[in-house]
């Protein structure tokens, strides 16, 4: 099989069981893509896929495996007929990552590098890879575009650093060896995704506490937290917490959208591997998170004012204007939007998503 024989419809989604996985599931079905999901539900379930089906209407293709289980992903490969992966599949914790830093290169680079190779093997050579801000660092600056220099500062942005060089290496060699079929790769830095479906059926599931402020702050509201730490409010911002540039989940995934047709378009015409920030370009203090929260929702956020964390920058947001120009997107659901569709999840769901147990066999989710 070559790459021109696949059907440029068919995806792959690696982690589509997650948070942000599961969102561009819906939008991919809702596309006309049809989906292939791999992940191996280590901090996701199996529910969220059954209600992709039940938002979009449409089935969907599961597998249970670890995409360091190269030889798994060789037997999907065979049995699909792929033309694109969407990888979201990997550990995302700051501090556990600065805990366990050896499970972070090993899941994250590792499994990245078995997902290649298996990618290579198969000749399907399209990926849209979830990036990460936090590969830039500390830069002194506080809008961060494309061509800043990397120096992501704790493991986990580390890991996701190196898979961007891994995957620039894999695209310049095939290039410089003018392969028939090159690497065609979007790199795709996300800033802070937040917010949830619409219909309030798919959202944010942590295991055990939230690392992220959102769903922090939504079950602290709903009683399931008693309180919540603001890290530093001595900041040289105009209420002295740290701001951040916040995306909904779901202009998050239409990036990809627009993403994939990038690769399949002129943009990529002769291979290559781009990075692009999806974020709106503005930011929010964690007190006006805060106090939108309490607006959209009519509860008090109880919360106290901690010592700042070691490597928090006081600002941080994205320029978007790269993936406007070249991939025809930009963010455009508000602050409010986010916080009234987290609080909805929220309310329709105060224990995330019930448990249910999922077979290790390829099968179509059920709703």
């Amino acid at each position: 099989m070559n790459q021109k024989s696949m059907n440029p419809k068919n995806i792959l989604v690696t982690g589509g069981a997650g948070y942000i996985g599961s969102h561009a599931c819906v939008e991919l079905l809702q596309a006309g893509f049809r989906v292939v999901v791999v992940d191996n539900l280590s901090n996701s379930k199996t529910e969220s896929l059954s209600r992709v089906r039940q938002i979009t209407g449409l089935p969907l293709t599961f597998y249970q495996c670890d995409i360091r289980d190269k030889t798994a992903l060789a037997d999907i490969f065979a049995h699909e007929d792929i033309n694109t992966v969407m990888h979201f599949a990997g550990l995302k914790a700051v501090g556990e990552s600065c805990a366990k830093p050896a499970l972070y290169y090993h899941n994250n680079v590792y499994g990245t590098l078995a997902l290649t190779e298996a990618m290579s093997e198969a000749n399907v050579k399209q990926l849209v890879f979830s990036s990460s801000a936090t590969v830039y660092g500390e830069s002194g600056c506080t809008q961060y575009s494309e061509h800043f220099p990397l120096g992501a500062i704790n493991p986990y942005g580390r890991s996701k650093a190196m898979i961007e060089d891994i995957l620039r290496d894999l695209s310049a060699a095939d290039i410089l060896n003018q392969a028939k079929a090159p690497w065609k790769i979007a790199l795709l830095r996300y800033f802070n995704p937040i917010g949830a479906h619409e219909s309030g059926l798919i959202g944010e599931d942590p295991n055990g506490i939230p690392n992220n402020l959102m769903p922090y702050i939504s079950q602290v509201a709903i009683g399931k937290l008693a309180q919540l730490s603001v890290f530093g409010n001595d900041y040289p911002t105009p209420d002295g917490t740290g701001i951040r540039d916040y995306i909904h989940v779901v202009d998050l995934v239409k990036g990809h959208i627009k993403a994939i047709a990038a690769l399949e378009g002129g943009t990529f015409e002769s291979g290559g591997c781009k990075a692009y920030n999806l974020g709106t370009g503005q930011g929010y203090s964690v007190l006006e998170i805060i106090n939108a929260f309490e607006k959209v929702s009519g509860r008090r956020i109880n919360y106290k004012i901690a010592p700042r964390r070691a490597g928090d920058l006081a600002e941080c947001f994205a320029n978007p204007e790269l993936a406007l120009k070249e991939l025809g997107w930009k963010a455009e659901k508000n602050l409010l939007d986010m916080v009234a569709d987290t609080w909805n999840w929220q309310t329709k769901n105060p224990q995330g998503y019930a448990s249910v147990e999922a077979g290790c066999a390829s099968t179509e989710a059920t709703g």
